[in-house]
């Protein structure tokens, strides 16, 4: 994988994060990244006033910075810039970030050295991995203060991890035999104008959703085991003449999870008409939230390989200042997808609640001694909490925009929150879908001896390795909290 060259996926700078020695500069890439600085440094010495470069920033764009102070104006940019508050960020998260920020500079249009850019390369081989607060951005003019942050360590100041624990950059650069930089001009700003941190939030939360996507189908499969529903709503007929890719995907999926069910089978001519809709219809709800999964990943790999700080330098002579550092491209169908997510455990917490009612020779609360034993009766609150909690982070942080930089920066797209909160109602879809997959486990109980499809009673089988069939009463937070973990280790086969 070859940075500014190659069309990067999510799933390589996932990759490159495992192991960053995967990636490189390749010659083409070094000569446009030293080009574009050699412009910048014309434009200094000329008389032309371009902004970053040899003025001030936001409203101070006005004001023309001498040849001698350009440097320093770019020390204080991210001295000035980095006011980040709140918990940091994930660690992999910070890494995420660097990589996108290294192939979006590699494109050579920003004007920033080779000797910086590869020193970020050479923190993330080295595991030199900035400390970054996760709150202060309002997803334009770029991320500014979290970028502000990653770039400190470049200065030998902030913080970079370390056994996971936040040091002193200064003192870890020394250890590595690494010396602080100073920054020429326009490099500042080429830095910290871009959407990076929006970014990483994004490709994190797809590689998450891409698994439990799969995983809500397979979820449902048992769920629909347990009730004894039909696969009726299934059929490749029906979809054919809805032709959304996401439901006929997920309709074929269904079909191949509850292949050869006997179980099934046994209830094929009983007096039941048909089932409800989170079990009749599960292509079309999990299927929109394919579509919007897809919708986000076209978006987001367009932004990897795209320049997104300001200005954009082409030549010594031609140089634009305009907009490409806006979140809103990303912010927009973060909301959405972030919608998508919480739509899964919306409909998950229906299943599971069906198969709590008692009906369709399932006991009630799924425990065979009810009322000395509450059974799974509790569990379904949890559910219940955690999905009105994601409809609360639902509101789309894209359709707010407060004013900033007295005014300069007039509409902003907030796509930084939007990021955030699609990774929050994420994680609590693992343990949404945790909840279903034990009380479906324990629904297939009580079918036996009938068999399911082979790939639900592997995966019954998965479960039952840890969390073993409910009898009476007993800490079933734990097995919750057992699942969860599995999902998060990926243990169920879905595919």
């Amino acid at each position: 994988m070859i940075y500014g060259v190659d069309t990067f996926t999510f799933h390589d700078i996932l990759e490159i994060a495992k192991n960053p020695k995967k990636a490189k500069l390749d010659k083409t890439s070094k000569e446009q990244i030293i080009k574009s600085q050699k412009n910048v440094q014309k434009i200094v010495e000329s008389d032309r006033t371009v902004y970053g470069i040899n003025t001030g920033f936001g409203p101070l764009c006005d004001v023309k910075i001498s040849e001698e102070e350009t440097a320093q104006l770019q020390h204080n940019l991210i001295i000035s810039h980095a006011v980040g508050v709140g918990k940091p960020i994930d660690k992999e998260l910070s890494k995420i970030m660097m990589i996108a920020k290294i192939h979006a500079l590699s494109k050579g249009f920003s004007g920033v050295s080779l000797v910086v850019i590869e020193r970020l390369i050479e923190m993330l081989k080295k595991d030199i991995i900035p400390v970054i607060p996760e709150q202060g951005s309002v997803g334009a003019s770029g991320d500014l203060a979290p970028l502000s942050h990653m770039v400190l360590p470049l200065l030998g100041l902030g913080q970079v991890w370390e056994k996971g624990q936040p040091h002193d950059s200064a003192i870890i650069l020394e250890e590595n035999g690494l010396e602080a930089l100073r920054l020429g001009p326009k490099e500042g700003l080429g830095l910290i104008n871009g959407t990076q941190f929006i970014l990483a939030h994004a490709i994190k939360g797809l590689e998450k959703m891409e698994y439990l996507l799969d995983l809500a189908d397979l979820t449902a499969a048992m769920s629909l085991e347990a009730y004894r529903g039909s696969a009726s709503p299934f059929k490749k007929e029906l979809h054919e003449i809805r032709p959304f890719a996401g439901s006929k995907k997920v309709a074929a999926r269904m079909l191949k999870f509850l292949k050869n069910s006997e179980n099934l089978h046994a209830h094929e001519f009983c007096d039941r008409v048909q089932d409800p809709y989170s079990m009749r219809c599960v292509p079309q709800v999990h299927g929109a939230s394919r579509n919007a999964f897809e919708h986000l990943k076209n978006l987001a790999e367009t932004e990897l390989n795209s320049v997104t700080d300001n200005p954009i330098v082409l030549s010594a002579e031609e140089s634009i200042s305009g907009g490409n550092f806006h979140g809103q491209l990303l912010a927009l169908p973060l909301d959405y997808a972030t919608l998508a997510a919480a739509e899964l455990g919306n409909i998950s917490d229906r299943r599971s609640y069906l198969l709590l009612e008692g009906k369709f020779g399932l006991p009630r609360l799924l425990t065979e001694s009810s009322g000395l034993n509450s059974g799974f009766m509790i569990p379904q609150y949890t559910s219940a909490a955690l999905v009105t909690e994601n409809k609360t982070l639902c509101f789309p942080a894209s359709a707010d925009s407060i004013p900033t930089s007295l005014g300069q920066e007039d509409h902003v797209s907030m796509g930084s929150i939007s990021g955030r909160k699609f990774n929050q109602v994420l994680d609590n879809l693992v343990n949404i879908l945790a909840v279903e997959l034990m009380f479906a486990a324990q629904g297939l109980e009580f079918r036996r001896p009938a068999k399911c499809s082979k790939i639900v009673e592997e995966n019954h089988d998965i479960i039952r390795t840890k969390v073993a069939k409910l009898e009476d009463d007993r800490l079933i937070g734990n097995d919750i909290l057992t699942i969860a973990e599995m999902i998060k280790e990926r243990m169920f086969v879905v595919n």
